[in-house]
């Protein structure tokens, strides 16, 4: 291994190191956001019911998908911080470079999504545990198979990651142009209101199409790690953009 690539890797590492000591608070905000989505997630996330002359059947069902849905809000929006000036400061008390910066940036959120997809798909125990002694009249629990709770997991951290490659991609274009402040909630709005057809983002709804109804779980990983390295590369490539400090 070359000087130059062993001088890089050590950097990084530093930085890595320095970042996951010094980010402590990202990851007490992604407890106190976890817990709150397992409150909110004892409105149940569906129901059925049933009834006759005499009986009565009312069924909930609890998962941890508002769980999951406010971890990757949090991922996004972590990522979009860590892009900000403030954050990028740091990244000078070492000797660096923009390179160095965004690939120690992108292992801490690599480690949150994994701390974030594990601890997502654990508050099902959680909630399982308030719903035994809380529940209620009755309380039947899934028990999935090994293959299940893996594809589980590996899907949650996927998701998650795919939302933190995106937050850091719209950071940086934000740290290159304020506009894209005011232009990429703008467009996702319109989006949302009006549809991305109409407003000629007909891609939108195709890359969602590849992605999110994807039935094969290898299929679906080789596309998420595929966007996920597009991202950051392209937020890599623009960074190199910007003026060096």
């Amino acid at each position: 291994m070359s000087l130059s690539k062993t001088s890089l890797l050590g950097i990084i590492k530093k930085q890595y190191t320095y970042k996951f000591k010094a980010y402590k608070q990202v990851f007490t905000s992604l407890i106190l956001i976890q817990l709150l989505a397992v409150f909110f997630s004892f409105n149940g996330v569906g129901m059925m019911g049933s009834s006759s002359e005499s009986i009565e059947i009312d069924i909930q069902f609890y998962s941890a998908d508002m769980v999951i849905i406010f971890t990757i809000i949090w991922a996004f929006i972590t990522a979009i911080l860590i892009t900000t000036a403030a954050y990028k400061n740091d990244d000078f008390t070492f000797v660096t470079n923009r390179l160095s910066s965004n690939l120690s940036n992108l292992l801490f959120l690599l480690t949150g999504s994994i701390i974030g997809g594990i601890t997502a798909m654990l508050s099902t125990s959680l909630m399982k545990i308030i719903m035994y002694f809380f529940g209620g009249h009755g309380y039947i629990s899934a028990n999935p198979s090994l293959l299940e709770v893996i594809m589980g997991y590996s899907s949650t951290i996927l998701y998650i990651l795919l939302f933190s490659g995106l937050g850091y991609f719209f950071g940086t274009l934000v740290q290159i142009s304020k506009i894209f402040v005011v232009l990429i909630p703008g467009v996702f709005i319109g989006a949302g209101i009006l549809g991305a057809g109409r407003l000629g983002f007909e891609w939108v709804n195709s890359l969602y199409q590849f992605i999110f109804t994807e039935p094969s779980i290898l299929v679906f990983v080789l596309k998420v790690l595929v966007v996920v390295v597009l991202l950051f590369s392209g937020s890599i490539a623009l960074s190199n953009r910007m003026e060096v400090r």
